[in-house]
């Protein structure tokens, strides 16, 4: 099984920009497609990007998208979300997600893995 660890999150200006890393350790990184979700206090969990096992194919969020790029390194087992124009409706903990079909969907359910989460705050 994949372990994920994200970092990169922290407080940043209204119209500022965030990069969050994600980093995956065990399993066969390839296999997997990968997804950032976000989640605010009294929210449910929701779809930011995904992108499928070759990172070809990647969606997005119809709140961020413009805004947000996601992007995979599958040499460095690693997926990236690149934030600008940042707004403090952005503001959340950010989890990256794994799932093992290879392919991505906006559904936190479809995901067997989770990291622990990293808080991004936009002030105004």
């Amino acid at each position: 099984q994949v372990q994920l660890v994200e970092s990169g999150g922290g407080l940043v200006q209204a119209g500022g920009s965030l990069r969050l890393s994600c980093a995956a350790s065990g399993g066969t990184f390839m296999n997997y497609g990968m997804a950032w979700f976000r989640q605010a206090p009294g929210n449910d969990r929701e779809f930011v990007s995904g992108t499928s096992w070759n990172g070809i194919s990647t969606h997005y969020g119809s709140s961020v998208k413009g805004r947000f790029t996601m992007t995979r390194d599958n040499n460095k087992k690693m997926v990236d979300l690149q934030m600008a124009d940042l707004r403090p409706d952005d503001t959340a903990v950010y989890y990256c997600a794994a799932q093992s079909s290879g392919a991505y969907n906006d559904y936190a359910g479809a995901y067997e893995y989770w990291g622990q989460g990293t808080q991004v705050t936009v002030s105004s």
